[in-house]
């Protein structure tokens, strides 16, 4: 009889809570604080920090970073407002870290 596999997850590298589902991913190509980054659609089970501005490698953006929503663990951050035009789309979107979440469910 075949397993039954939920769908494929990844969790924050500290405590296990699920973050985001893998089908969430839009690109794996981004660039976090602490090495390879991954653009998320949505992410769940967070807790969204105050909102600031930075200036990152594709110019300035309001982002708040993300914190696991148990053990507090920055995972990344989400992009509140891009002020490029070209970089609109990621309005909304979360960056989690590769080396802050772990795959589950794979």
């Amino acid at each position: 009889m075949a397993e039954i596999v939920g769908p494929r997850l990844y969790c924050c590298c500290n405590c296990r809570n699920q973050v985001s589902l893998h089908d969430d991913i839009i690109a794996k190509t981004f660039q976090g604080r602490y090495g390879r980054g991954f653009l998320f659609s949505h992410a769940m089970n967070i807790v969204v920090g105050p909102k600031e501005d930075r200036h990152l490698m594709t110019g300035l953006h309001t982002v708040a970073d993300v914190y696991c929503g148990d053990c507090r663990e920055v995972l990344g951050w989400k992009y509140e407002r891009a002020y490029e035009a070209s970089q609109k789309y990621k309005e909304g979107k979360f960056i989690l870290e590769k080396s802050k979440i772990v795959k589950e469910n794979w």
